[in-house]
């Protein structure tokens, strides 16, 4: 619900998701005028030309850099992402507990035991709920936030990969 100039939860969550992908779209951008300066600076050594190859040298490097740093912010955003999405759950979760509440005081209110029951039952299917989305939800946060990666762990599966395909990591 959004209110005056106030952006729901639920629209910056879109918003973020729109940007994210955008940060992929931009991030192989990069990456194919990445290869297109490898490409011409290949040529440019065949020709023997090192002035010339020095410059495309230099753009690709520019352009892996680039491409990284629109992944780097896909991640964040992504990561941002799954914090506003437990935000929204948070905010269903609190309005169903809030009506279940509601509910036991009124039943408390007649003491008919068989409804009291009922809501009882209710009011912990609600917390099962709960501790299911948590559980999800946690999952997920612990799966975007990569950055907190130990290094040592990204470097053994960089150098397993490359001796997987014959590789040299440079």
């Amino acid at each position: 619900v959004t209110m005056g100039n106030r952006q729901s939860l639920e629209d910056t969550l879109v918003d973020m998701r729109l940007s994210s992908k955008q940060m992929g779209r931009l991030a192989k951008g990069s990456e194919k005028k990445q290869a297109q300066h490898k490409a011409k600076l290949a040529q440019a050594i065949r020709d023997g030309n090192v002035d010339v190859a020095r410059v495309y040298a230099e753009n690709v490097i520019r352009e892996k850099n680039t491409g990284l740093n629109f992944l780097r912010m896909q991640a964040r955003i992504d990561a941002v992402s799954s914090r506003i999405e437990q935000a929204i759950r948070s905010q269903q979760i609190q309005h169903d507990m809030s009506n279940a509440v509601k509910g036991m005081a009124r039943v408390m209110k007649t003491m008919d035991v068989e409804r009291i029951s009922r809501t009882m039952e209710q009011f912990e299917k609600q917390f099962e709920d709960l501790d299911v989305r948590s559980a999800v939800l946690e999952g997920a946060i612990d799966t975007t936030t990569a950055q907190s990666t130990p290094q040592d762990q990204v470097e053994a599966l960089i150098q397993q990969t490359a001796d997987e395909h014959g590789l040299q990591v440079g």
